[in-house]
C-alpha cells in the first residue's frame, strides 16, 4: 500500500518585524489590547517588492535541504495562498521556475485562505496515493500585509507575512493517517476581502474585513467537530495525539480547541505571539519550528487543524 509521508520541512519570515508598540504609533490600539484579545506581540512584514513566491522560495529551499532531495525530484508543487504574486500565472508556476525545476511536473495554487495548508496536504496525499506523484512540495505562503487597512484596528493588528513548506513523498510506512475537509459558503460575509479586478481597476473593497466574535464562535465548534471526525476515521483517541499544530489565528481559539480535546497546552505548538496570523503559512511555519527545535520526533502522532474564510476548515492526522 502506498502512503504519503513528510520527509522535510522549511520556513521563512521577512526581516522586518512590526511590534505591537510600533502599531500603537499608527492606529488606535495598545500592546495590552492586542495581546489580551489575540495573543500576538509581533509579526513580520514583507519588504517592498518582496513577493509571495520569494517567501515561498526560501521556505522551499530549506525543506528541500532537510529532505535531502534535489529540486528536480519534485514532480508536483501545490502552493496554498490567498495573496498570489499575480492574477496568473500561478505562484506555484513562478516558484517552479525560481527553483529551476524543468521536469514538466504539475504545479498549481490552492485557495482556501487560512484553511489552505490542510487542504493542500490532503490534496498531495491523494495525488501520491493515486500514484500520480511521488515527491510533492507543499507550500503555504502569504503577504497578508498588503491586504490590510492600517486604520482598522480589528484586522491590521492580527496578520503577518511568511511562508512554510514541506516535502511529501511516497512511502511504505504510514504518514497521513486521516483527513477531513469542509466548507460552508453561507458564512462568506463573516471573513472576507471583497475586491476584484474589472477592466483593469480594483472593484469593491480589497481589504480584509472580519466579524470577530462570530468567527470565534464558529471556529471553536467547527474545529472540535472536524477533529472528532479525523480521530474516528483513524480509530484513535485524543490521548493518542502527541502534538497539536493548529492554525495560528487567535490564542483563545487555540486554547479552546485544546481544552475540548483534553490536551495540555504543553502539547500544542504555538508560534502566534511572534508570527501573527500568517493565514495558510501559519501551520507549516509552526511545524518547522517544532521540528527544528526537536520537539516533534519520529513515530509521534501530529494533528493539524485550521479554519479560514469561506468558511473552509479541516484537519489532518499524520504519523511523523
Amino acid at each position: 500500500m502506498i502512503y504519503s509521508k513528510i520527509i522535510g520541512t522549511g520556513s521563512y519570515l521577512p526581516d522586518k518585524v512590526l511590534t505591537n508598540f510600533d502599531l500603537e504609533k499608527i492606529v488606535d490600539t495598545s500592546d495590552e489590547w492586542i495581546v489580551s484579545r489575540s495573543g500576538i506581540r509581533e509579526r513580520h512584514i514583507a519588504a517592498e517588492g518582496q513577493m509571495t513566491s520569494d517567501l515561498a522560495l526560501q521556505a522551499s529551499l530549506k525543506a528541500i535541504e532537510a529532505a535531502g532531495i534535489a529540486a528536480d525530484d519534485i514532480d508536483l508543487i501545490i502552493v496554498a495562498t490567498t495573496s498570489p504574486d499575480k492574477i496568473f500565472p500561478s505562484t506555484a508556476c513562478l516558484l517552479q521556475d525560481k527553483l529551476g525545476i524543468t521536469n514538466g511536473g504539475a504545479a498549481f495554487d490552492l485557495q482556501a485562505v487560512c484553511g489552505g495548508f490542510v487542504y493542500a496536504i490532503n490534496s498531495a496525499d491523494l495525488y501520491i496515493r493515486a500514484g500520480q506523484a511521488k515527491t510533492v512540495l507543499v507550500v503555504g505562503a502569504e503577504v497578508m500585509s498588503r491586504m490590510l487597512d492600517w486604520t482598522d484596528r480589528a484586522t491590521c493588528v492580527l496578520f503577518g507575512d511568511g511562508a512554510g513548506a514541506v516535502i511529501m513523498q511516497a512511502s511504505d510506512a504510514p504518514g497521513v493517517l486521516a483527513a477531513k475537509l469542509h466548507s460552508d459558503g453561507r458564512h462568506h460575509a463573516l471573513l472576507r476581502a471583497d475586491g476584484n479586478i474589472c477592466n483593469g481597476e480594483v472593484q469593491g473593497d480589497p481589504f480584509i474585513k472580519m466579524e470577530g466574535q462570530a468567527v470565534f464562535k464558529f471556529a471553536v465548534t467547527a474545529l472540535s467537530r472536524v477533529v472528532d471526525e479525523v480521530m474516528l476515521e483513524a480509530g484513535m483517541k485524543s490521548e493518542d495525539i502527541d502534538w497539536l499544530v493548529p492554525h495560528q489565528a487567535n490564542i483563545r481559539i487555540i486554547e479552546a480547541t485544546a481544552k475540548k480535546l483534553g490536551l495540555s497546552m504543553d502539547n500544542v505548538v504555538v508560534t502566534l505571539s511572534h508570527h501573527g496570523n500568517t493565514s495558510s503559512a501559519s501551520i507549516p511555519l509552526a511545524l518547522d519550528v517544532a521540528v527544528r527545535e526537536g520537539r516533534i520526533k519520529a513515530g509521534q502522532n501530529i494533528l493539524l487543524e485550521a479554519i479560514g474564510g469561506g468558511f473552509t476548515w479541516g484537519a489532518v492526522l499524520l504519523r511523523w
